[in-house]
């Protein structure tokens, strides 16, 4: 993905990812005269990527490229923050941010010039892995259906008892309104 992001200003970028799964990144400010100079001092920013709870991962301060990888090891929403450093006069920089998850994480085709494999292996490689990925997200799944199910009783139940409750307590004061009135008709003898 790429975008743009003014001086001393945030992005952040949220990514849902499941216990065990492996996680790459890789980021670098464009420069726009590529060609003919290297990048200003003003072109430089602040990385850092952390999990739902817990120290960062990966924290990279006045960079212009970078990169980061990491298992994760909870399940739940991983953010990666880049600030563009404080520079006057305000200056406008392009992010080029690349973040590949669990099967897209791995680069099946680096392996495959490496090892000198025929490119069906690759394939069965790659379609085994893809295998693997989906089979830990039905699990994951699974046991999140799981907790819904069990919160939903929970629910169900304490709602039962409050309206029981609630029940009791209206009949309570339905009786008590009833034999109060009988009483008050009582002693004005209309009754």
């Amino acid at each position: 993905m790429r975008y743009e992001l003014k001086s001393s200003k945030t992005k952040c970028i949220g990514e849902e990812i499941h216990e065990n799964a492996m996680s790459i990144g890789k980021y670098f400010i464009v420069n726009p005269n590529e060609y003919h100079h290297p990048l200003p001092d003003s072109h430089k920013i602040i990385v850092k990527v952390m999990p739902p709870q817990g120290k960062n991962l990966h924290e990279a301060d006045n960079v212009e490229a970078g990169q980061f990888s990491f298992t994760a090891y909870e399940n739940g929403s991983y953010v990666a923050c880049i600030t563009a450093v404080d520079y006057k006069p305000e200056t406008t920089l392009t992010i080029d941010f690349d973040w590949k998850t669990g099967v897209h994480s791995k680069e099946w085709t680096n392996v495959a010039k490496k090892s000198q494999v025929d490119m069906m292996e690759y394939q069965v490689k790659t379609l085994m892995d893809t295998v693997i990925s989906i089979h830990e997200e039905m699990y994951y799944l699974r046991e999140r259906e799981e907790e819904m199910q069990e919160l939903n009783r929970s629910t169900n139940s304490k709602m039962a008892w409050l309206s029981f409750g609630s029940l009791v307590v209206c009949l309570s004061v339905a009786g008590l309104q009833f034999w109060h009135l009988k009483t008050f008709f009582e002693k004005k003898k209309l009754i």
